[in-house]
């Protein structure tokens, strides 16, 4: 009686673990697969197996939970039907040559942790549904050629503690909710078309590490109220347009040493006071 429980058991086991996944989780799989060349990728699904052997697909009970296609060649856009894939919590497609759109259905993905789609050749909007991703910690899309403005709805990621978006086409002003995203650890905005002030906000980000700004078109004093942000290690915040006279710990903490772009196109150092109340008085 003993071994026939345990036989039963066992294969109670293996069904579950085994079990097949939703047809909808599937489809979403098998469009991502067509949509970006999955006859050409380095690691190969075999579409008729089944999808627990698929490379980078892991699956727990008969849910989807991550995807890592890292440097695998995948080269198209990617399909509206990723937003079927409910389950989903990592999904890694760094290093590839993904092209068009990120598509608006990314937003059903409410137990995503990490979305990086870093080094591909994305383009077009970040698409406003990104703000409905309640669990996203870390959203990477650096390297790409993403354009327009920065969605507000970013400000909705409560739980976000970094947030990578540099050396994309990306233009406007840097949205007040960013300001409030208490979670941030790392902002790096760097390397895109960035223009208006730094807002003296930017103290809200109490718990801000890692902070830069580099290369774009922002204006306006460098705000005093930066210095409050104890947690913060690293930050370049040179090459814009920032004029004005800025407090010797705040020169410092910069990496170059706050070195801004004039009218004419010249590199120059802001002046630099001792004294941060001379600073802020100079600012004022």
């Amino acid at each position: 009686m003993k071994k026939i429980t345990f036989l039963i058991l066992t294969l109670f086991s293996s069904t579950f673990i085994f079990a097949e996944i939703s047809p909808l989780e599937k489809e979403a799989l098998i469009k991502l697969n067509e949509s970006t060349n999955g006859s050409k990728w380095k690691n190969k699904w075999n579409l008729e197996g089944s999808v627990s052997n698929w490379y980078g697909v892991k699956i727990i009970g008969d849910k989807v939970i991550s995807i890592d296609l890292t440097n695998n060649n995948l080269k198209g856009e990617l399909p509206l039907e990723l937003g079927n894939l409910i389950y989903l919590q990592k999904l890694k497609l760094t290093r590839n040559f993904i092209t068009g759109p990120i598509p608006s259905t990314i937003g059903n993905l409410k137990e995503l942790k990490m979305l990086n789609i870093a080094f591909n050749k994305l383009s077009g909007k970040i698409p406003v549904t990104i703000g409905d991703l309640d669990s996203l910690v870390m959203l990477e899309l650096f390297m790409n050629q993403l354009s327009g403005e920065l969605p507000s709805e970013i400000g909705k990621l409560k739980e976000l503690k970094k947030l990578s978006l540099y050396n994309n086409e990306i233009s406007g002003t840097i949205p007040a909710s960013i300001y409030e995203m208490q979670s941030l650890r790392i902002l790096l905005l760097n390397s895109n078309k960035l223009t208006g002030e730094l807002k003296k906000e930017v103290a809200n980000l109490t718990l801000l590490e890692t902070f830069s700004l580099f290369d774009n078109n922002m204006h306006g004093q460098v705000p005093l109220d930066i210095e409050n942000l104890s947690k913060l290690k690293e930050m370049n915040i040179s090459y814009n347009l920032f004029s004005g006279i800025v407090s010797k710990k705040l020169a410092k903490l910069d990496t170059l040493n706050m070195t801004m772009i004039n009218e004419e196109g010249l590199a120059i150092a802001l002046p630099v006071k001792a004294d941060k109340n001379s600073a802020l008085a100079s600012g004022e």
